[in-house]
């Protein structure tokens, strides 16, 4: 490969504006939410599939790294790219092609950011339920990669039940479409399933087709407080086990609530061991009282010391705007955190709580633990300071059970943040050798060359103990 000629042939594929070897630039495309970070060769903005096809022919001709990024924001390290190669960038592939209100779904580029999606849905009376914390930040192309959830995912599901056609350009730069509008399709192979959470490891998506819902007329919020964060955790599966759906059940440890109310006071109940912070929606405001006195019913027969119902839209949005404040606010507690995506069944949500605090206090570490605790994802985040060795190796040591004991109760390593960089080493705990050499054959057989998101996903050789932060 010769670089400058590389370099030469990007620029008149995106034009000078849009192609940046720069040093800030290389910087500030290296790295995502983790602590991950890495150099590329280049940045390249693409504004099409036709350009994106251009820069894959170029990649294959070259045997070049693609790393595909929409914002930047995960939280696996699956958009920091491998040192030398191209960050394939999509974020000015922002447009909404379509909201088609008869077939109930949008036509997306992958730039998209979340939350703009929804407002303009929402807008026309439809409803698009997938609400990662970090809505207002990630991409739908980036949530499609990550096959991202949220707090909304309990009652609607995740990013990969909305996701109704793709278009992909493959390694080769030949485009693919998969799917279409159409409610009922069960022709060949589901391709759909396969690019979505691929983690940009089988090809780019450049556009994207999305299930919408009517938009629910009335959503409440309420929350109950707990003086035990295993009665927390049991009244979750009470609920479940009662034939009631919330929209979204989450977990809020003491400590979690404490660095919030710290960073920005939100009359959370601090003094309390764990707190719960309930939604439901629907359009019939009688009915969602009768679920939220319940719910309520429930959380105080199981232990819960208060129990609160929002009064209106201002203190709801308030509650949920703590809830999404929880990464920014952890991060001013000490200098880094590891972040951690776990699920377990909902069986097994009061051994996992009671799992991370064992971990924590024998490991001599700050844990807080929260998360969406209706559908059993939990995300443990480790407090620490990377430039202490010695508390690094008790990190590792710590997140390394942490794993472990997911998959001991029948649990997974992600419910949505993907595996990237961070996860990779324990896949085959998780999948076991059958299911991870499968996935290796798929990986061979789309991108024969492996120049798709290099590094991602798979482990390298010496598996768990191979693991390194």
């Amino acid at each position: 490969m010769n670089a400058p000629d590389v370099i030469r042939e990007l620029r008149a594929i995106v034009g000078d504006a849009n192609l940046s070897t720069a040093e800030e630039d290389l910087l500030a495309y290296g790295f995502d939410g983790t602590w991950y970070e890495s150099r590329p060769l280049a940045v390249v903005l693409p504004a099409s599939t036709a350009e994106i096809s251009s820069i894959h022919r170029l990649a294959t001709r070259e045997r070049l790294a693609i790393t595909p990024r929409a914002m930047g924001s995960g939280l696996s390290g699956g958009a920091v790219p491998l040192g030398g190669s191209i960050v394939l960038g999509v974020m000015r592939m922002n447009r909404i092609v379509e909201i088609d209100q008869v077939n109930s779904v949008a036509v997306v580029e992958p730039g998209v950011v979340n939350a703009d999606l929804q407002r303009a849905v929402e807008a026309r009376g439809l409803f698009y339920p997938p609400d990662p914390s970090s809505l207002k930040q990630s991409a739908i192309g980036g949530n499609v990669a990550e096959n991202a959830g949220g707090a909304r995912c309990l009652k609607y599901g995740v990013t990969g039940d909305y996701v109704m056609a793709l278009e992909v350009v493959l390694p080769s730069g030949g485009a693919l479409r998969t799917g279409g509008k159409m409610l009922k399709n069960v022709t060949g192979y589901n391709l759909r399933a396969l690019f979505t959470g691929a983690e940009g490891t089988l090809g780019t998506i450049t556009q994207i087709t999305l299930r919408l819902l009517p938009k629910p007329r009335f959503t409440k919020t309420a929350t109950a407080a707990f003086g035990s964060i295993d009665d927390a955790a049991a009244t979750v599966t009470a609920i479940m086990s009662s034939g009631l759906l919330p929209t979204s059940i989450e977990l809020m440890d003491q400590l979690t609530m404490r660095c919030v109310e710290e960073n920005a006071p939100s009359g959370l109940p601090v003094d309390s061991e764990a707190m719960l912070l309930f939604a439901v929606d629907g359009n019939h405001e009688a009915i969602l009282d009768g679920e939220l006195e319940a719910i309520a019913t429930i959380a105080r027969e199981h232990g819960a010391t208060s129990t609160r119902v929002a009064a209106d839209e201002r203190e709801s949005a308030a509650l949920w705007n703590a809830r999404r404040s929880i990464s920014p606010a952890l991060a001013r507690k000490r200098p880094h955190k590891l972040g951690e995506d776990i699920s377990v069944p909902r069986s097994a949500i009061v051994a996992m709580v009671r799992a991370v605090q064992e971990i924590a206090g024998r490991h001599r570490l700050l844990i807080p633990l929260f998360g969406h605790a209706g559908d059993g994802n939990l995300h443990p985040n480790i407090l620490c300071d990377r430039r202490d060795p010695e508390e690094m190796g008790r990190v590792r040591q710590a997140a390394r059970e942490i794993f472990e004991a997911a998959v001991a109760l029948g649990g997974t390593l992600s419910g949505e943040h993907g595996i990237g960089l961070l996860k990779k080493q324990f896949m085959e705990l998780d999948l076991g050798p059958e299911a991870l050499a499968v996935m290796r054959r798929i990986k061979d057989a789309i991108d024969p060359l492996g120049i798709m998101n290099p590094g991602k996903i798979f482990p390298e050789p010496g598996g768990p103990d191979a693991f390194s932060l």
